[in-house]
């Protein structure tokens, strides 16, 4: 029997970035805000492109939003690497490659609000989409982010985690 992911059990963090030691169903975070841990994986390939994708319009955040990290919340008892681990492969398929950390930061807004740990990859392998997540995608030059970024709706918590170090960097396009 499944169940479904709003009765997932999440770990609440504090301001300290650490679990709080309670424990909520996903819904119960979603409902009421709650601080929790998250990932972001940044995905690029050998050519320095970045894979962006469109979320579904069923997502419980941001339905509908482009995006450039693959990620998703901690799960009670996982660390945050292996969850990292677990959403790159879950949502796009990538397995089969070393995360290196991007470090830590703490993002919060009226939807959602929670301490993520970001990684980045490089990965040459095929793309497989997680149909309940991913609506669309491709890779893209990093200049071709940025005008993405300006025209179309993303994903404002990745923005604010990742956007300094992605969108800064320059572009080696194809």
């Amino acid at each position: 029997m499944s169940t479904s992911p709003d009765d997932e059990l999440v770990p609440l963090y504090d301001d300290t970035g650490q679990p709080s030691g309670e424990v909520v169903t996903r819904r119960e975070v979603r409902a009421r805000n709650l601080r929790h841990a998250a990932t972001a994986v940044v995905v690029r390939n050998s050519a320095g492109e970045v894979y962006v994708h469109r979320r579904t319009d069923t997502k419980d955040v941001f339905p509908g939003f482009h995006d450039f990290a693959a990620g998703g919340v901690l799960q009670v008892g996982e660390d945050p690497y292996d969850a990292a681990v677990r959403e790159a492969e879950e949502e796009l398929g990538v397995t089969g490659v070393a995360l290196t950390s991007l470090g830590e930061g703490d993002y919060a807004d009226d939807h959602t609000r929670y301490h993520g740990f970001c990684f980045t990859c490089v990965y040459d392998g095929p793309i497989t989409w997680q149909a309940e997540e991913v609506a669309w995608g491709a890779w893209v030059s990093v200049a071709d982010l940025r005008a993405m970024i300006a025209t179309k709706p993303f994903v404002p918590d990745t923005i604010a985690l990742l956007g300094d170090l992605v969108l800064s960097e320059p572009d080696r396009g194809r």
